[in-house]
């Protein structure tokens, strides 16, 4: 997609954190070091404020299979090791998520870290925690991971791994976050759009936990449910609702629930030679469609205000608005940004276009 640019975003996630923290970013192979070192600040890599590691990797996200940090019963810290199958588009035995299963272990290598290591299929873009023992996850993306399991058996599990004693399932994600082998999407005026590379539903492009009692939930504008993809989000979000105003944490007391609009719905085109159109005309689709490999397509990205990243200090969040463009899309921003105000009053809220990386399945986060 011209214009946007995966570098620019990681670029200015980089400059959002380095006040903050030290951030160390991962390089895949010599061509990628050399072209980080050639866009990132030489002071920073001097100073080791930025920090290059050398870890093999086929894929931009981490997020996903990369390091979850937990506390052992002595204070220590320790990493939990998931399996993969990259995002259920192949399976573990896959070469390229044979590679990413092992990026964490690799951290842990680099960091002398301990792993535990689990035969269970999670990613982290599906895991919430309030940090005293509520996880908060998608049914139907933990249950399509692992159709051998059931939500007893992984509750068990997530128990073992991560030390949490209650887990909060919601029923199902995003449309525009639904499997790209599924088919495309309805859009409600005789035309469709597919859906790029997407997981099927994470928790992390609609509900986040804020902190340990509150949790922000996105919901659907009304304006927005008069086309067929608002209407199925505005459903299954409501339902999603229906079971959170009613859950409890760990210690059995109610959430605070605060609601997050959705952007309007962002189309793209894309034709041969990029990257998604040239992976998602190789796959085979369940629902009969065939894709019309030479031709560009229509995609809808999978844009969301809840896919932030909480770091030391601020919060890094996309937006949507670019100069000069439509003044309903920046206003959307703005009350996104006043929303992220109000429950992170302690951190500076820094939002960023983070279009790019939406057009390849995932965001910030």
């Amino acid at each position: 997609l011209e214009g946007w640019s995966n570098d620019r975003v990681v670029l200015d996630i980089i400059a959002s954190l380095v006040p903050y923290t030290v951030v160390k970013v991962a390089v895949s192979d010599l061509d990628i070091r050399k072209k980080a070192e050639s866009l990132l600040p030489a002071a920073l890599l001097e100073s080791k404020q930025i920090v290059l590691i050398d870890l093999p990797s086929v894929q931009f996200w981490t997020r996903d299979m990369g390091p979850v940090f937990v506390e052992n019963n002595k204070g220590g810290q320790v990493i939990a090791d998931f399996n993969f199958d990259a995002w259920g588009y192949s399976d573990t035995l896959d070469t390229d998520a044979r590679i990413e299963e092992k990026f964490d272990e690799n951290v842990g290598e680099f960091l002398g870290l301990p792993v535990i290591s689990s035969d269970m299929i999670s990613e982290g873009g599906n895991r919430e925690v309030n940090g005293k023992g509520t996880l908060m996850l998608v049914e139907r993306v933990e249950m399509g991971r692992n159709p051998h399991m059931s939500k007893l058996d992984m509750e068990k599990e997530f128990q073992r791994m991560l030390g949490v004693r209650k887990v909060v399932w919601l029923k199902s994600g995003l449309q525009e976050d639904d499997h790209t082998f599924l088919g495309p999407l309805e859009l409600g005026d005789g035309q469709r759009a597919y859906t790029v590379v997407t997981t099927n539903g994470h928790i992390d492009e609609f509900a986040r936990f804020v902190n340990d009692s509150t949790i922000l939930l996105a919901t659907v504008a009304p304006e927005d449910r008069l086309d067929a993809i608002g209407r199925e989000n505005h459903r299954r979000l409501e339902e999603n609702y229906q079971i959170l105003r009613t859950a409890t944490d760990q210690d059995d007391r109610p959430f605070r629930i605060v609601r997050m609009p959705l952007p309007k719905n962002i189309l793209g085109t894309m034709k041969p030679g990029d990257p998604v159109y040239d992976y998602i005309s190789t796959l085979d689709y369940t629902d009969g469609s065939v894709f019309p490999e030479g031709d560009s397509i229509r995609v809808i990205a999978a844009a969301s205000y809840l896919n932030f990243l909480v770091a030391n200090g601020c919060v890094i969040a996309p937006k949507y608005g670019r100069p000069g463009g439509d003044t309903a899309i920046q206003a959307r921003d703005r009350e996104a940004e006043r929303i992220l105000r109000e429950v992170f009053p302690e951190r500076k809220i820094i939002m960023i276009d983070a279009l790019a990386i939406n057009f390849g399945g995932g965001g910030i986060h």
